[in-house]
């Protein structure tokens, strides 16, 4: 369903949403971030979604990190990436959008170790082929630095990335949800096609420990892509 009232005019769109229904304290500086990302989705999605309805997924995805984040000067920014991933789901569920590529997302319970190594290497090895998402049942406050510093030492950088937590449409526009430790909290769809991985949690462990971890994840990273016919049968037995 596709709304048809975009505002254009102006180069910040207003957000009707008054400060004080979203979560936390909010500053004239963010509501002022807020304006400017609304304006730049706007402009992103026109003719898929109007002004309603991006308002409505990026004061949501507000929310979502209000409540937990240690930082809250970036709030606007991670608010403004993961309203446009949601859409980017939303507009592949209504059929409004599809590229061709294949979707993966990564679950893990805090979306702060494994499901992020594993995004990571999927987009080192395929680039921009597939598309890869990750989310969490119960999203922690910062990818775990020593996941970060162990994929740092196979040159892949996950330090811009943070936790977040699925949401219907991501995983419903996913063609492959891969599931690692969270259990029965882990979103089931009928029709989807889910695989579970085993994977240790690298929380609570030191880079050493969590080198096992990612060569762990990238094993099965790459098996899958050769499932998936994103790389030859020599690349994925690597």
């Amino acid at each position: 369903m596709t709304d048809t009232n975009l505002s254009h005019g102006s180069p910040e769109t207003p957000l009707e949403t008054p400060p004080e229904e979203l979560g936390g304290e909010i500053t004239l500086d963010q509501q002022v971030a807020l304006r400017r990302a609304a304006s730049r989705l706007a402009g992103e999605f026109d003719g898929l979604y109007g002004a309603e309805t991006i308002e409505r997924f990026l004061t949501t995805s507000y929310d979502e990190f209000a409540g937990r984040a240690t930082v809250v000067t970036f709030l606007p920014l991670l608010a403004e990436r993961f309203a446009r991933q949601r859409l980017h789901a939303l507009a592949r569920v209504e059929k409004l959008h599809d590229d061709g590529r294949p979707v993966v997302l990564f679950l893990c319970t805090h979306n702060a170790g494994r499901s992020q190594m594993a995004l990571g290497f999927l987009t080192h090895h395929v680039g921009d082929r597939a598309v890869a998402w990750s989310g969490g049942s119960e999203p922690g406050t910062e990818v775990n630095p020593a996941a970060v510093a162990a994929m740092g030492e196979r040159g892949i950088d996950i330090s811009g990335e943070f936790p977040k937590p699925w949401t219907d449409e991501v995983v419903r526009a996913a063609d492959v949800v891969i599931t690692m430790g969270c259990g029965d909290a882990c979103p089931i769809f009928p029709g989807k096609d889910y695989r579970d991985w085993d994977v240790a949690d690298p929380a609570g462990h030191d880079v050493a420990a969590v080198r096992e971890i990612r060569d762990d994840v990238e094993r099965r990273v790459l098996a899958l892509l050769g499932e998936l016919q994103l790389l030859d049968p020599a690349e994925a037995r690597a």
